[in-house]
């Protein structure tokens, strides 16, 4: 079976312990009697896309498996690629000398690839798929010969808590077209939301990570504006997903206290 660590929301510089709720989960994963196929973060490594946070990052976001982490809306493309993937020259959109191009990254082992997307967009809280990303990911899924799990930060549906569904992903349907009918594809793997969900989309489960920075509540939990949802004391939580030799999708949900 094929299991993965799936974290999210790190947000390196938001609270004076969020280094070390991520230095605790990711030291628990290191600790497991088991290799896991991978460890997947789903964006927001840093809370202000500084090179001092993403420096703190990838001291903390070290390990025996295999980590893989994306950015999200509140990361910088230049800096994440820079000081986090340690690119000298980060790669820039053609025609737009200034703005660095999305930061979609493959990796590939023995028994799956993990693609991670950018969904982010520069300078905004909301999430999208830009055309060279969807292109970038059909690629990555017409090569394949193994499952490919497709990562990003935002939610491509609405999760009923109306501060985050303003700031999904927009647009999801070009994804949706591209996901529909692959049977190669065992789930879709989010974060942004800081809280775990399980949904479906084109088709596929939806699983959204919980937050390791914080955690959201819900309406019906007293959760209705940004002021009133977010909870730091609750301790950081992961998901492990697991594929198992018929195929079967299963998650748990893990608190790391």
């Amino acid at each position: 079976m094929i299991v993965i660590a799936h974290l999210s929301d790190i947000h390196i510089g938001a609270t004076p312990d969020a280094v070390a709720r991520a230095d605790r989960v990711m030291r628990y994963l290191d600790a497991l009697p088991y290799d896991l196929d991978a460890v997947l973060v789903t964006g927001d490594i840093a809370d202000h896309g500084l090179a001092e946070e993403y420096e703190q990052a990838g001291k903390v976001l070290t390990s025996r498996h295999p980590v893989l982490a994306g950015p999200g809306n509140h990361d910088v493309r230049g800096e994440f690629r820079r000081v986090l993937l340690g690119e000298r020259h980060p790669m820039v959109r053609a025609g737009d000398g200034s703005r660095p191009g999305p930061v979609n990254q493959v990796l590939r082992t023995g028994r799956a690839i993990y693609a991670m997307c950018d969904s982010s967009i520069p300078g905004e809280n909301a999430g999208r798929l830009e055309d060279e990303t969807i292109a970038w990911l059909e690629g990555v899924l017409d090569g394949a010969d193994r499952p490919v799990f497709v990562a990003f930060h935002h939610p491509p549906v609405t999760l009923q808590s109306p501060p985050l569904d303003g700031i999904r992903l927009h647009r999801p349907e070009r994804l949706e077209e591209v996901l529909t009918g692959r049977a190669d594809v065992p789930a879709v793997l989010v974060g942004h939301a800081h809280m775990p969900a399980a949904t479906t989309f084109a088709g596929r489960p939806l699983l959204v990570a919980p937050g390791v920075v914080s955690t959201v509540r819900l309406p019906w939990e007293g959760g209705t504006t940004f002021d009133t949802c977010i909870d730091y004391d609750l301790p950081p939580a992961l998901a492990f997903h697991v594929l198992d030799g018929e195929g079967r999708m299963t998650t748990h949900y893990r608190l790391v206290p």
